[in-house]
């Protein structure tokens, strides 16, 4: 479901944006079934794919065989990365937050992963910025949830980042074209990790 719910034409140019200047090494949190792998740039030299889902890895086949991007499957978790302290120069989350238990953790550690001036880019559905909005997506939270594997509607983005220590140098706030605003409410840009 999320394989065919995350990969629509819709996407691609948010999936696009967020891997532009992407270079070096590179961490990807919530890796899914590669759905980001067709826009890494050339001058990524490997990424480290964390995902804990058997299927969607076994979906990344063809995006796999398909890319000159040396891109391993490095974790499970991203609560807890398996890699030493300043690793990557960038790290990637696209849709991911939203269903990380301890969304807290997972950013903690991208930060320590990340080396100093690092940069997380992202792409993120979350609370609307209107309240009319807000209002459906506590009503429809606890429904999403269940069927889409923990994911929250109501996690704020900018207040998670910059909980956590981030820095956020690009922002874009806007709902989805084509997509119900309570699902489509979203925030792409990069953050800076001190």
């Amino acid at each position: 479901i999320i394989d065919v719910a995350c990969g629509t034409k819709l996407t691609e140019p948010l999936r696009r944006r967020v891997c532009a200047d992407l270079e070096g090494g590179v961490v990807e949190i919530g890796f899914g079934s590669g759905l980001n792998v067709p826009f890494y740039p050339e001058a990524l030299t490997r990424v480290a794919a964390v995902e804990p889902s058997d299927v969607g890895w076994k979906l990344a086949a063809k995006r796999l065989a398909a890319t000159s991007t040396p891109v391993q499957r490095s974790g499970l978790d991203g609560q807890s990365l398996p890699f030493a302290d300043g690793s990557f120069d960038a790290a990637v989350s696209t849709w991911t937050l939203c269903t990380i238990p301890d969304v807290g953790a997972a950013l903690r550690e991208v930060r320590r992963v990340l080396k100093p001036g690092g940069t997380l880019h992202f792409v993120e559905h979350g609370l609307a910025p209107d309240e009319g909005v807000r209002r459906w997506q506590r009503r429809l939270e606890p429904v999403q949830k269940r069927v889409f594997g923990g994911c929250h509607l109501t996690r704020s983005v900018v207040d998670l980042l910059t909980t956590e220590g981030f820095t956020i140098t690009e922002l874009d706030v806007f709902y989805e074209s084509g997509t119900p605003r309570p699902l489509g409410a979203m925030s792409l840009g990069r953050a800076l990790s001190p």
